[in-house]
């Protein structure tokens, strides 16, 4: 890795939240910064897309005004600019960021029932790209806290058993160490529909299932609890619908971590309904890391 940040702008108001927090991160991980504007001006539109040059201006004081703004904040963070042209933003920010530790984009928060809107840029850069992208959500709800109110509290991380966990558990645990907070490792599942039948013939049924699935989880643990022996690490196995239950576990995180499978089909690659509702609904930064 090159021990790098990214933060890609766009222009919008959420640039100034994203890139606060990618600033604190940096810090946090002694990590240079980078602005990056992917150029998207569409081929055919109503109106004209702007001159080359005036995009190329327009661009550069885009970066030029953050960064002057995040150095008056953080004047001995090495905060470094780049401007790439292509008509699809998600492909280039992936591109781009190929190489970094972490790509951070800002999206739209649209109330407390709505939830969040993460934009198509953002939507089409996440299946795209193995880094880790980080989601930071900007609100001007009176509602809904803002993104960067949320940093005292523990990471939470969404974990399926049933997938390669160890990508994910790394970064949780890395992230968590950094903040010196506590990580709570959430396993959400739903019990056969069979057994809506069974606890009149075994009460204990469902009982002895859950204890199963909390010594498989600490088993998982166990290793990585040993690799960071200061970290306190809360393990829990819940019964109800994953997303929600990350959410609810959420509700005061510093980071909300959830995993993308890496998926090379014919039809293209997806986010996955869990990680796709947790994006959309968390009111914290939402980490999704991308694993076998």
């Amino acid at each position: 890795m090159s021990n790098r940040i990214t933060v890609g702008l766009d222009g919008s108001d959420t640039d100034a939240t994203a890139a606060n927090w990618a600033a604190r991160e940096a810090e946090l991980r002694g990590a240079a910064l980078e602005l990056l504007h992917a150029e998207d001006w569409p081929q055919y539109a109503p109106l004209a897309a702007p001159l080359p040059e005036s995009r190329r201006q327009w661009a550069e004081d885009l970066l030029a005004k953050a960064r002057n703004r995040l150095l008056r904040d953080h004047p001995g963070l090495d905060i470094r600019t780049r401007r790439i042209e292509g008509l699809a933003a998600g492909a280039a920010l992936a591109s781009a960021a190929a190489d970094a530790d972490l790509l951070v984009l800002g999206s739209r928060g649209l109330g407390s029932v709505a939830g969040f809107l993460v934009g198509s840029t953002g939507a089409d850069t996440i299946p795209q790209t193995e880094t880790p992208v980080v989601l930071v959500h900007a609100t001007d709800t009176p509602d809904l806290p803002a993104a960067s109110d949320s940093g005292d509290g523990p990471v939470v991380l969404g974990l399926d058993l049933h997938s390669n966990c160890d990508r994910l558990l790394g970064f949780a645990c890395q992230e968590a160490e950094r903040r010196a907070c506590p990580l709570i490792v959430v396993h959400a599942w739903s019990p056969p529909p069979i057994l809506s039948y069974a606890p009149a013939l075994d009460p204990g049924i469902q009982t002895e299932i859950a204890h199963g699935l909390e010594t498989s989880l600490r088993e998982l643990l166990n290793p990585w609890e040993q690799k960071y022996p200061q970290l306190a690490v809360e393990a829990r196995t819940v019964i109800g619908q994953p997303a929600i239950q990350i959410l609810d576990a959420a509700s005061d995180a510093a980071l909300v971590v959830v995993g993308r499978r890496i998926r090379h089909a014919a039809l293209g690659t997806h986010i996955g309904p869990i990680t796709h509702a947790v994006m959309h609904h968390a009111t914290s930064p939402v980490a999704v890391v991308a694993h076998a």
